[in-house]
């Protein structure tokens, strides 16, 4: 018994016409492993007319090979949306671009790149790779349907043209040979046919399971995907301890949403928060590296829910009705308080400032844009540029940069100015930031423009007795994000699928095995056992080689005839002479 890629015996001499009838049968057999569509031939069809040529292009489009090259096109597609800003993302990022980049405006609007995922192209793209894989799929799962159903076909006539193929000869009837090789294929999860003479088997039917639910995976991941977009919502609070937030369009700092969106869809819920709490390393060359960030908050679900106690930590956001609710970051928000040249309080209020460094050295803005007037009773608007650090080194020590997180030594240092802050004219402002472009520095005793560095209680004269300016305290602040993302189980789901899909169409292979047995002249058995892969492997001449084994212990080998002695032979030969 022997196992080889080709034939291991030598093969009878046929006729051209046989050859040529015999590997058309292989080709046809090894075509029948795939559900894939039959490619036309090059040049596309000629003479046939509008129906002939749109269904010679529905046919390209449906091709696994347009597919794949429009997903490439699909991926190149996406990249300048993450280079150029975005409309629906951040509009003032798109006008700080525009500003850059006055002399590619033109162009960038007429080719829509501030709105890249809405845009004319990328939709035609898109689309046009959905119905792609749609069509790639129903025909190939009909033809898979149709295999699950059929039955392995007859074996070939010549079995030795197969790529694994062996054979031997044993003393148990056809009848015996056959009924052994059904069992064993069988044992083996081999789907198995009897024929006139032969036993046919198939197996790996997974394998093209595989490769249609990595393609319908693909489909539902372009549903989330498109579903996601349209219908998503992210929005951004900063919220002040013992502050709230409810869930309206108007109490968001930022929001940005999906192009169906529709703001009745916010959950109604609400969160007051009662604390916020951050520890970080003391010592070591750790030292300041955060250890737990944690928000304590009372949180109402819907208009009238009860009141109930949660923490909100990174990673472990608050989940309400498909909404979530993540910690983003933290801050400091200095009291801060404003008296005219009378003592009248016009401002005062915890201002947050906008960390800097991993030691929250923060800067910021204070904007009193109504209430004060100066010493000759003249409405003007004040502004000051804010420095704060939780720890300060100490005067004659450092600078104003902070050593450590927490409060051990805070200090705030504020530049002053009036005028005009240009909170009128409609513009979009940074809080954070001050727009002196319309202003003028109050100026000292020595003429230099007026700053102080002070510590919680102290205070800032403002010249000429104008007012003054405390440093009353400090709040803490933390910001959260609250998005809704739609189709994100179903994307999960999809890529899980398509992973799964993409595993089971690599590495099953769809395989067919064949045995015949035959009595010959002799009157003893020919046993002859071939494999067909759907690619050549090396794994198919080994399954062979198992399978021949396992069936040759119950239909050994024959013992070979007797060889008849000298003198008997030389009668033999005389008497055919």
């Amino acid at each position: 018994m022997s196992t080889t890629d080709k034939a291991s015996t030598e093969a009878p001499h046929d006729s051209p016409d046989s050859v040529s009838a015999d590997a058309t049968a292989e080709a046809a057999a090894g075509a029948q492993l795939s559900t894939a569509p039959l490619e036309e031939a090059p040049g596309g069809p000629v003479g046939i007319g509008v129906l002939g040529w749109a269904r010679w292009f529905w046919r390209q489009l449906t091709s696994m090979r347009v597919a794949l090259i429009l997903l490439f096109m699909l991926s190149l597609a996406s990249i300048p949306g993450s280079l150029i800003p975005q409309n629906q993302v951040d509009l003032m990022k798109v006008a700080a671009w525009k500003k850059d980049h006055a002399s590619w405006v033109t162009v960038a609007e007429k080719l829509q790149l501030f709105d890249v995922y809405s845009s004319v192209w990328f939709s035609a793209i898109y689309l046009l790779l959905f119905i792609s894989l749609i069509g790639c799929i129903l025909p190939r799962s009909w033809q898979f349907v149709g295999q699950l159903t059929g039955r392995p076909p007859a074996a070939p006539r010549r079995l030795d043209r197969m790529p694994a193929y062996t054979t031997w000869r044993t003393d148990k009837s056809p009848d015996e040979v056959l009924s052994y090789a059904s069992g064993l294929l069988g044992r083996r999860r081999f789907r198995t046919e009897a024929g006139e003479g032969s036993v046919s088997a198939e197996k790996g039917y997974l394998r093209e399971a595989g490769n249609l639910a990595f393609h319908v995976a693909l489909i539902v991941m372009l549903i989330a995907f498109a579903w996601g977009q349209y219908f998503k919502s992210e929005g951004g609070k900063l919220v002040l301890r013992g502050k709230g937030f409810s869930n309206t369009l108007t109490q968001y700092d930022d929001f940005k949403s999906g192009s169906l969106f529709d703001p009745d869809d916010l959950p109604p819920f609400s969160f007051t928060l009662d604390k916020f709490d951050a520890t970080y390393e003391r010592s070591g060359p750790q030292k300041g590296t955060p250890r737990d960030f944690k928000a304590y908050v009372t949180f109402s679900d819907g208009a009238h829910g009860k009141p109930q106690k949660r923490e909100i930590q990174v990673n472990k956001p608050l989940e309400v009705d498909g909404s979530k609710v993540y910690l983003l970051g933290h801050g400091y928000a200095p009291v801060i308080s404003v008296t005219d040249s009378n003592g009248k309080v016009v401002y005062k209020d915890a201002v947050p400032m906008l960390p800097q460094d991993a030691n929250l050295t923060s800067t910021g803005a204070v904007k009193v844009t109504d209430g004060y007037k100066d010493k000759d009773g003249k409405a003007t608007q004040l502004g000051f540029a804010a420095m704060f650090v939780p720890t300060f080194a100490g005067a004659g020590q450092g600078t104003m940069f902070s050593q450590f997180p927490e409060l051990d030594f805070p200090a705030l240092a504020l530049n002053a100015w009036h005028g005009s802050l240009g909170v009128d004219s409609g513009l979009p402002q940074n809080v954070y930031q001050l727009d002196t472009s319309k202003m003028e520095s109050f100026k000292g005793d020595d003429g230099k423009p007026l700053s102080k560095r002070m510590l919680p209680g102290e205070s800032m004269e403002l010249p000429g007795g104008q007012g003054t300016v405390k440093f009353e305290g400090i709040e803490r602040w933390a910001t959260f994000s609250i998005t809704h993302q739609p189709g994100s189980a179903m994307a999960l789901t999809g890529a899980v699928a398509a992973i799964l899909g993409l595993a089971g169409s690599l590495f099953i292979q769809r395989r067919r095995i064949w045995v015949r047995a035959a009595a010959g002249k002799d009157g003893v058995t020919v046993v002859e056992m071939a494999g067909l892969g759907r690619s050549e492997s090396a794994k198919l001449p080994e399954e062979l080689s198992g399978l021949a084994g396992a069936l040759h212990q119950q239909a050994p080998t024959a013992a070979p005839a007797p060889i008849p002695p000298v003198e008997e032979a030389e009668e033999v030969e005389g008497e055919r002479a």
